[in-house]
């Protein structure tokens, strides 16, 4: 973690002491989430009652980082934090975790949190706040950091200038893979993240583009077979494209491949899409599996990962994983 003042833990330190580079860099959003259990998802002009609060950290960047590191790989952390309550508690959680935060900066601000409200199907609806993630910038640091990990990972949430580095390094041809995640409709990402004339760049850049059904809607007008279609006729290498307890569809060199997600008691939905990314990046951009084993290994871990509540409450091991497929 580096404090307010720009001071790293890892200063001062030679290169033969400092630690190999990680399997996976993520860049995104480290947060605080606060669930609201209600009655209903109110709808416009609508209510809701909340029978109870809770609390659990949380954001897309830090979830894919743990949820790798849960699989076994090594993972880092590029992110910003604000300089009050909420960012000291992430900042505290983060340096109990194994997950290398040397790239994450306390910074003045308000750091990002997040609103959800979750009904008893464990359905949810988030709203996002704070400015800290949208003040993000990269540094010499964080670039070389990306470069030298085995894959890097972003979220669309990332500011534009932060994608407009990152696209710079992915598309070098001594770059590692790039997955990049569609994560919100573009009405959402407007004045934060990214733009839509950068997504179209991610489409060809990244080695693996991710897009959830409302996100592909927003985008690209449909979903499924077609967005994922879509996606390759534009240039894409590897698509996946989800749709929740509806499964998902991969594509690659070979064609599209249907995987269906796996019926479990669902707790709370939030992370699930994280998890699944995670253990697509494990099997499918650093793994040898195909598309139709990495698909069905990501459904297991987001089936699982569903089962718990919070972001992270279901993250499962590598063997958690594996003993759940084998009974299936």
């Amino acid at each position: 973690m580096t404090g307010p003042d720009g001071a790293s833990s890892s200063e001062g330190t030679s290169p033969a002491d400092s630690p190999p580079a990680p399997d996976v860099v993520t860049l995104g959003a480290a947060t605080v989430d606060r669930t609201y259990h209600v009655s209903n998802i109110p709808e416009p002009d609508g209510g809701a009652y909340a029978g109870t609060v809770a609390e659990a950290f949380g954001g897309v960047g830090a979830n894919v980082a743990f949820a790798g590191a849960r699989l076994g790989r090594s993972a880092g952390l590029i992110a910003r934090v604000g300089d009050g309550d909420v960012g000291a508690r992430v900042a505290a959680d983060l340096d109990e975790s194994p997950i290398d935060d040397s790239r994450v900066r306390q910074r003045a601000g308000t750091s990002t949190h997040c609103v959800i409200l979750r009904d008893e199907n464990g359905r949810r609806s988030i709203v996002t706040a704070g400015d800290s993630a949208k003040r993000l910038r990269l540094t010499a640091a964080d670039r070389a950091s990306l470069l030298d990990a085995g894959a890097a990972f972003l979220t669309a949430y990332n500011p534009d200038p932060v994608h407009r580095d990152a696209l710079d390094l992915a598309e070098r041809d001594a770059a590692p893979p790039f997955v990049f995640d569609l994560s919100g409709p573009l009405a959402e990402l407007a004045g934060r993240g990214a733009r839509e004339e950068t997504i179209d760049r991610w489409v060809e850049a990244a080695d693996l583009f991710v897009v959830g059904t409302v996100a592909a809607e927003s985008y690209l007008g449909c979903t499924g077979r077609e967005a994922a279609e879509e996606l390759r006729s534009r240039g894409a290498s590897l698509v996946a494209v989800t749709a929740g307890s509806d499964g998902a569809v991969l594509g690659d060199h070979e064609g599209l491949h249907d995987l269906p997600a796996f019926d479990v008691a669902v707790a709370d939905e939030t992370g699930a899409g994280d998890a699944y990314v995670a253990a697509l990046i494990d099997r499918w951009v650093l793994g040898e599996d195909d598309a139709r084993e990495a698909g069905r290994f990501a459904a297991a871990a987001a089936a699982l990962n569903v089962t718990e509540e919070g972001a992270r409450g279901g993250l499962a091991t590598r063997g958690q994983i594996e003993t759940f497929l084998a009974d299936r």
